[in-house]
C-alpha cells in the first residue's frame, strides 16, 4: 500500500475526530513499514496540507574522476570535500556551490558506491595517533570485555615503524580480521588493482545470484580478496561459510553445510531426506554461501552442491575458490557449466610491487624500489604470501638489529631463509 493512500485514509479519520491509534498500527502493517514512521507521515500531511510526498533531490553519484581522486587521498572522504570545494569550478563547471554535496551526503554516496561493489584502487594505512606499544599494554593491562579478538591479540593500531616492540605486545602470530596469516605485526591487507577485480566479479555475482568461481595459483590472495569482497556486501545479505575436509564423503560434505547455516548438524547427518529439505529451506533466503578450498571436494560431491544450488527456489548465491578450482570444476561439468563468473587472482604485476609492498609494511618505506623489484625476480615473483614471509624474516631481522638497513642484503638473508620453493 502506498504512502498517498495510507496519509489519505488516515487524515479522512483525523478529520472527522475518530482516529485512534489502531487504525495508525493497522495502516502501519499494510504499508509495511513503523508506526513512527506513519505518524511522521501524517504530521507532514497536517503541516503542509498535502499528501503528496516532495520530490526528493536526485542523489548525488561519483564519477569515474572523483572515485580516482578519492583513492588518490587514500579513500579520506573529508580531503575529497575540501578538494571539491576549492575546486568548485572544476567538479561542477555550469552549477554553483550550492550545487556541491555536503560531507554528510558524500559519505552516503561512498557508502552507496561500497555497497555496489566498488573498490578504491589503493588504501593507505592509519596510523595510530598514540604510541601502538603504550596502547597494547594499556589493553591487556585493562583486559576489557571485547578488546581481545578470537586470535588472542590485543585489538590496536599497526606497530611501530622501528620494530623495537616488546615480546609482550607482540603477537607471533598476526591475524587479520577475516583470519588470514600476516606473519608480521603491523602488516595490513592493500586493496590492490587485482582485489578490485575480484570485488568487483564477486559482487556482480551475487547480485545476479549466480555462480563464481576465484581460482589462482597459491599464494595471490584469493581468500584475502573474497574476504575483503564479503565485507563490502549490504547487511542484509547474510555469509555463510563452510569448511570442508580433504576429500570429505558425502554425509561430512552435508554435515559442513548444515553447521555453515546453524542448523543442528549432528541430529541430521544421518538423516538424508530431513537434512536435504533443512538445507533446501536455507537455501531459499537471500544469502552467500562460501565453499573455500573447493579442490579438496570430489566430483560425486561437487554434483551433490549443483542439486541444492539448481532448485528453483534456491535464492543463495555460491562461491567457490581455490587454488585449482578450476580444473577441479572441470571434472564435474554438471556444475562448471552453471558457474556465472570465473574470476582468476594473478599474481602481482611488476610495477606495482615497490608500492603495494609500502602499503602492505612500513618497514619497506626506507627501501629502494630496485631492491624490492630484484628480491622480486629472484624470490617472490608477484606472490604476496612470499612477499609476507620475506616481511616477516625482515621484520625480525631489524628487531634485533635496529641499526640495520633496509636494503638488497637484508632482502637476501630474509629469501635464504624461505628454502628451495618459497
Amino acid at each position: 500500500m502506498t504512502r498517498q493512500v495510507v496519509v489519505r485514509r488516515l487524515l479522512e479519520l483525523d478529520k472527522a475526530g475518530t482516529l485512534e491509534t489502531v487504525h495508525v498500527r493497522i495502516a502501519a502493517e499494510s504499508a509495511g513499514v513503523s508506526r513512527r514512521t506513519v505518524w511522521r507521515w501524517l504530521a507532514a500531511a497536517r503541516e503542509s496540507g498535502r499528501v503528496e510526498t516532495v520530490p526528493r533531490r536526485s542523489a548525488f553519484t561519483f564519477t569515474d574522476a572523483l572515485w580516482a581522486r578519492l583513492s588518490d587521498v587514500g579513500g579520506n572522504v573529508a580531503a575529497l570535500h575540501r578538494w571539491m570545494t576549492d575546486h568548485a569550478d572544476e567538479v561542477l563547471p555550469t552549477l554553483d556551490r550550492k550545487a556541491l554535496p555536503s560531507l554528510a551526503t558524500l559519505h552516503l554516496a561512498v557508502r552507496r558506491e561500497h555497497s555496489q561493489g566498488r573498490v578504491l584502487e589503493a588504501t593507505r594505512p592509519r596510523y595510530a595517533r598514540v604510541d601502538p606499544a603504550a596502547y597494547d599494554r594499556a589493553l591487556a593491562e585493562l583486559a576489557l570485555p571485547g578488546t581481545v579478538d578470537e586470535a588472542g591479540q590485543a585489538m590496536a593500531g599497526p606497530a611501530p615503524k622501528d620494530g623495537a616492540e616488546s615480546a609482550d605486545t607482540a603477537s607471533p602470530s598476526p591475524l587479520t580480521d577475516s583470519g588470514v596469516r600476516l606473519y608480521v605485526p603491523g602488516a595490513h591487507v592493500v586493496s590492490t588493482q587485482q582485489l578490485g577485480a575480484v570485488t568487483e566479479a564477486i559482487a556482480h555475482t551475487i547480485a545476479a545470484r549466480g555462480i563464481v568461481c576465484v581460482y589462482g595459483d597459491p599464494g595471490h590472495g584469493k581468500t584475502v580478496a573474497v574476504h575483503r569482497a564479503l565485507r563490502v556486501l549490504p547487511r542484509r545479505f547474510p555469509v555463510h561459510r563452510a569448511l570442508v575436509a580433504v576429500k570429505p564423503a558425502l554425509p561430512q560434505l552435508r554435515a559442513a553445510l548444515l553447521t555453515a547455516f546453524g542448523l543442528p548438524a549432528t541430529a541430521l547427518t544421518n538423516r538424508t531426506d530431513a537434512a536435504d529439505r533443512a538445507l533446501l529451506q536455507a537455501l531459499q533466503a537471500p544469502g552467500v554461501l562460501v565453499i573455500d578450498d573447493v579442490q579438496r571436494i570430489a566430483a560425486p560431491e561437487l554434483d551433490y552442491l549443483r542439486l541444492l544450488v539448481d532448485t528453483p527456489t534456491t535464492q543463495t548465491c555460491l562461491v567457490l575458490c581455490g587454488a585449482g578450482a578450476e580444473r577441479t570444476l572441470a571434472r564435474a561439468p554438471a556444475l562448471a557449466s552453471r558457474v556465472l563468473t570465473w574470476q582468476q587472482a594473478p599474481r602481482l604485476d611488476t610495477e606495482q610491487v615497490p608500492t603495494v609492498l609500502r602499503l602492505f609494511h612500513p618497514l619497506w618505506d626506507t627501501a629502494a624500489d630496485a631492491d624490492l623489484l630484484h628480491a622480486d625476480a629472484t624470490c617472490a615473483k608477484g606472490n604476496f604470501r612470499t612477499w609476507a614471509k620475506i616481511t616477516s624474516h625482515a621484520y625480525a631481522a631489524l628487531a634485533r638489529s635496529p641499526e640495520t638497513a633496509v636494503d638488497r642484503d637484508l632482502l637476501s638473508r630474509a629469501c635464504s631463509r624461505l628454502g628451495p620453493t618459497p
